[in-house]
């Protein structure tokens, strides 16, 4: 029976590339895909492209594609990723770029467009698409004239598409996580849209290594202790059979650790009904996957079950939504909580004398409730330090830097032994996320896969 081998190369924008030089190097896999999108990755790239109109895709892409391109070429792998963001055309020509500063003429890239819908909606409004938000109910004329951004859910199809191509690299903005990986399995296997169980197989291993370390023993809430060499953890390489079943692993001799309760733990993860895990591909059916231990950091994956794909694709735009302000100061023992509680009273108080009325405010307290919130039990009264944040969100950018304006004061005027780490944070402009469903058919024939070869240039 064919098998393909297939690894991860990036969890999110910013992961690390030494892994993934591990994968390429040592792993012996026909491809490589990287999912570097996460709804906050969407605004943080609309951030730059507002600088910068060619920017707009992660910018990550260039140091990977420069260290990979050339194993790429040497092995005989392929590279898949979504690093298109918000402007997937972009990434194609920086791509480019690359590969002819490394002289690597004759390399095929594919692009995928046709998720970015901003221009459409009111074409698509006409044709009986409801862009109502899908979780308030609200309508869009409410945000539509602060809207940045929006961008449709495509699947693996255009991937695999491109592959079927002959490129060397496909390039897409906004796909599924779990796209990536499914659209080699679709190429290389011939799946189509009613091999329900099948696509649903490859789904389930995408969603496993859509994180990267995280499925091999990064993160775990086990016994993390005993994890061996996270330092070179080894990101997962899933062997595939045409049936769908597929056994994960890691390259030889990286650490990290593949165990059934690393890969469970992955498997649980952002999954809400696992019977009904709806992507553009398949709704799959997740409730019956067997996990067996078949060697040393490998785990056999099987039972996945799918069912027809859902009429409608999810769209996610971004609106501006104000702007955030913040600031921090730490306080040291004696009395650490106590000073920083009197510091947070003096900071509201002030932004009441400048006549600044926040939309929202958040002060937490970092190293007593930040991340339980009102769950924390009470601080040790002889707390050794405390920093205090606070965050408001206010309707304009004056109104914002004054939060930060009034932490440096503290350190003169406020209780004792305050102290600063770092300036004062510069006002930052919030993105508010709105999401509705739309019609597949209103939007897959705009779809488009063009490969374009890199020419030679003289060196």
């Amino acid at each position: 029976m064919k098998t393909i081998r297939i690894g991860a190369g990036q969890g999110f924008y910013g992961d690390s590339l030494l892994p993934a030089l591990d994968v390429a190097r040592y792993g012996q896999v026909q491809y490589i895909s990287f999912d570097t999108l996460a709804e906050l990755t969407l605004a943080i790239l609309q951030k730059g492209r507002a600088k910068d109109p060619n920017a707009g895709y992660a910018k990550d892409v260039v140091p990977a594609m420069k260290a990979l391109l050339p194993l790429a070429r040497e092995k005989g792998f392929r590279l898949v990723t979504n690093a298109g963001g918000i402007n997937p055309s972009g990434a194609t020509r920086a791509v480019a770029r690359v590969a002819q500063e490394l002289g690597l003429s004759g390399l095929r890239i594919a692009t995928v467009t046709g998720d970015d819908i901003l221009s459409r909606l009111d074409e698509l409004t006409a044709a009986g698409a409801d862009l109502h938000d899908k979780d308030t109910g609200a309508s869009l004329s409410t945000v539509r004239d602060r809207l940045l951004f929006a961008n449709v859910y495509l699947g693996a199809e255009p991937i695999a598409r491109g592959l079927a191509q002959g490129a060397d690299v496909v390039i897409t903005g906004r796909t599924t996580d779990t796209g990536q990986f499914l659209g080699p399995l679709q190429y290389e296997f011939g799946w189509g849209p009613d091999d329900h169980d099948q696509m649903a197989a490859g789904i389930l291993l995408g969603h496993l290594m859509e994180c990267s370390g995280q499925v091999s023993g990064g993160n775990f809430s086990g016994d993390w202790w005993n994890v061996p060499d996270l330092e070179r953890i080894g990101f997962p390489i899933a062997e595939v059979s045409e049936d769908g079943t597929f056994i994960l692993t890691k390259a030889e001799g990286t650490g990290g650790r593949v165990s059934v309760e690393t890969v469970k733990q992955q498997l649980l993860y952002e999954i809400h009904d696992p019977g009904t895990y709806i992507t553009p591909d398949v709704i799959a059916d997740f409730s019956r996957v067997r996990l067996e231990q078949v060697g040393p950091d490998r785990v056999r994956v099987s039972g996945a079950r799918g069912r027809q794909a859902p009429p409608t694709l999810k769209a996610l735009m971004g609106y501006s939504d104000g702007w955030m302000g913040e600031g921090y100061v730490s306080f040291c023992w004696p009395d650490a909580y106590a000073k920083a509680q009197r510091a947070e009273a003096i900071i509201r108080r002030r932004l009441e004398m400048w006549g600044v009325r926040p939309q929202e405010v958040l002060a937490e307290y970092i190293g007593v409730n930040q991340l339980h919130g009102g769950l924390s039990p009470a601080p040790d009264p002889e707390l050794s330090e405390v920093r205090l944040r606070v965050a408001v969100r206010t309707g304009t950018r004056d109104e914002a830097e004054k939060v930060a304006r009034e932490f440096p004061p503290l350190l003169l005027s406020g209780p004792p032994t305050a102290s600063a780490i770092g300036g004062t944070p510069a006002p930052r402009e919030l993105l508010g996320l709105w999401s509705c469903l739309i019609p597949r058919e209103l939007v897959e024939p705009g779809v488009k896969v063009v490969v374009e070869a890199v020419e030679e240039v003289a060196r």
